[in-house]
């Protein structure tokens, strides 16, 4: 958020997945809320929302994760959290902008960077920005521009081999302008999130493991 504002960003739009899966979830709610931030609805908030609301099957841990979360948000912030978007649509210097999650039509599709896009039939947008992968993206889906700024909490590799999953400690978050998209990598204190999520009581905190120092890009 400092970074955004050091930017003089004049509008922030959240792609969603706030607060299901980590240490800190009042805090995340309340800081967006606090600032205003429009945020699109996310599979793992609709999951914390409604745990029959996403495709896959969910996992005992997520069902543990989920029940330690919902004992911490008061109700208020459970009210904000249905208040997030399933798309959000803004102008942007003349150009249509369309934020969703996974695809506007769904938050548990995912644009994988290897395999050709669908073209979402055909949105009108100039420029579509979705998350949900957790990885950096840019290219064209039919005649829009689709960005992907990655993950501010949660971003690794997706080619890390599954007994080896590590998350990478910055947040990655993207700046539009008319003539430009600039993604940003904003390190993070690793000790403290380690220290949040052992003192959280989180189960299976023990699993989320940073890289202990910040690879380039």
């Amino acid at each position: 958020m400092d970074d955004l504002a050091g930017r003089g960003a004049d509008q922030i739009v959240c792609l969603g997945d706030v607060a299901q899966g980590g240490p800190q979830p009042v805090e995340c709610l309340e800081l967006l809320r606090a600032a205003g931030v429009r945020t699109v609805l996310g599979n793992s908030d609709a999951f914390l929302l409604d745990p029959a609301s996403t495709e896959e099957p969910a996992t005992e841990r997520q069902l543990e994760v989920r029940d330690w979360t919902l004992a911490r948000l008061p109700v208020e912030l459970v009210d904000f959290m249905r208040s997030f978007e399933p798309t959000v649509e803004l102008e942007l210097d003349g150009l249509r902008l369309l934020c969703f999650h996974g695809t506007p039509r769904s938050y548990d599709e995912p644009v994988l960077p290897h395999e050709p896009p669908d073209p979402f039939g055909g949105t009108g947008a100039d420029v579509l920005a979705g998350g949900h992968l957790h990885v950096p993206q840019l290219r064209r889906v039919g005649e829009a521009l689709y960005v992907n700024p990655g993950s501010v909490g949660l971003g690794y590799d997706h080619l890390q081999p599954d007994d080896d999953l590590r998350f990478d400690p910055w947040a990655s978050h993207a700046i539009l302008e008319r003539g430009s998209v600039e993604f940003r990598r904003v390190s993070f204190d690793v000790e403290e999130v380690a220290r949040a999520t052992r003192e959280s009581g989180i189960p299976h905190g023990e699993e989320g493991l940073w890289r202990s120092e910040p690879r380039h890009p």
